[in-house]
């Protein structure tokens, strides 16, 4: 049997085919136009999703479910979205629509949630059954697995561990909140940092690697500026992962799972990142003595997270 993984975002439609052990077999996509009716986009969801099972030359029979992942607070139980800021979606019943065109069973849940999934089933986590996946994105996506499954509370609104307060009236957050872990170690975080540094510090050679134009600036720029042995730069990725690690071990203390999976692209700074982590989060979690701890690993799912978590939600 195969599946069907939907990863709905604000600007694309992305739609895969997923075996049982969640390989992706086949994908495409179309762009959201997120400013339609949620009818005009969930036309295009079905419309693409029959163009990837024709394309691959699957019968819908061999189809075993559909799983959609949305930004946003879902009711799964009515396959309902609830709410979500980056699309106009409100109460849409994003199930029964998708079921005028494509008659199988529908599943729905939030896209971090699905990423997590995805590293759970076939990701860094496979062979653990309780993780949690964050993803340092422009906000921080929070996705926690129990036993194999996800878990999302009694309203589907969990595992928003990206608005756990870690700095008391620190800086505004865009949920309303202030000192939210989003708001310090995120990539919008880093990238903030840099340019409050470098505008500091005119002699940072941050400032000498985006030419004198902070708008240059990206999630990578301080790391950058530390290899090259700038101490302006080396103060800001030493604090940025302290905050990483704030958050981590938050998370950690609260679920204690068996490993902890970092996805976006500050994971591209490897071991540069990892070993100061792990150091700083090992040292403050409530393991003690031969308590075994958690292991941080990176994700390995990419941007295909989404497609292969939503599918694996029917498995």
């Amino acid at each position: 049997m195969y599946y069907i993984g939907i990863d709905l975002g604000g600007t694309n439609i992305a739609v895969g085919i997923v075996d049982e052990n969640g390989t992706l077999i086949h994908k495409d996509s179309c762009p959201t136009k997120r400013e339609r009716p949620y009818q005009d986009i969930i036309k295009d969801m079905a419309d693409i999703t029959l163009k990837v099972i024709g394309d691959k030359g699957i019968d819908l029979k061999d189809i075993k479910s559909i799983g959609i992942g949305s930004p946003g607070t879902p009711n799964s139980s009515e396959g309902i979205l609830v709410y979500s800021c980056n699309l106009n979606f409100d109460n849409t019943p994003i199930r029964d629509e998708l079921q005028k065109y494509i008659d199988l069973p529908v599943y729905l849940e939030n896209d971090a949630n699905c990423a997590a999934l995805a590293e759970s089933v076939a990701g860094a986590a496979k062979d653990v059954s309780d993780s949690i996946t964050i993803t340092l994105g422009t906000g921080i996506g929070g996705g926690i697995v129990i036993n194999n499954k996800v878990y999302s509370g009694f309203n589907f609104a969990g595992s928003e561990i990206g608005h756990m307060v870690i700095v008391s009236d620190g800086v505004q957050c865009t949920c309303g909140r202030k000192g939210c872990w989003e708001a310090y170690a995120s990539a919008t975080a880093i990238i903030r940092q840099t340019k409050e540094a470098a505008l500091k510090n005119p002699d940072s050679k941050i400032n000498e690697l985006v030419g004198g134009d902070l708008n240059k600036v990206d999630a990578k720029t301080a790391f950058d500026a530390a290899r090259l042995g700038d101490k302006v730069g080396e103060q800001v990725v030493k604090q940025y992962i302290k905050y990483i690690a704030e958050g981590l071990s938050n998370s950690i203390n609260a679920f204690m799972p068996a490993a902890v999976i970092i996805g976006g692209g500050v994971c591209k700074e490897g071991e540069y990142l990892l070993k100061p982590l792990r150091e700083m989060v090992y040292s403050d979690i409530y393991c003690r003595g031969n308590v075994p701890k958690p292991e941080i690993r990176v994700a390995q799912m990419g941007n295909d997270a989404g497609i292969i978590g939503a599918a694996m939600l029917g498995k």
